[in-house]
């Protein structure tokens, strides 16, 4: 292995070096990091999309008190 080699080659070396069992449990385990960030960004994006709505119901006098007041 050389000193100057990147980190994928790295990785594709060890990957390579697993027996076939392991390589399936880290397939998996890779199948859910992908799963987690996307479920993320779907969330993040579900957010973005309904802050308008939300805006026109909490933006209004009534909700405006109730921030001011003081419960500590």
């Amino acid at each position: 292995m050389s000193v100057a080699q990147n980190p994928e080659t790295k990785l594709m070396e060890k990957i390579r070096s697993l027996p076939p069992d392991k390589i399936t449990v880290l397939e998996d385990f890779i199948d859910f990091l992908l799963t987690r960030s996307e479920d993320r960004l779907l969330v993040y994006a579900a957010t973005k999309l309904s802050e308008a709505a939300f805006a026109k119901i909490w933006d209004n006098p009534e909700d405006a008190e109730y921030d001011e007041l003081e419960f500590w």
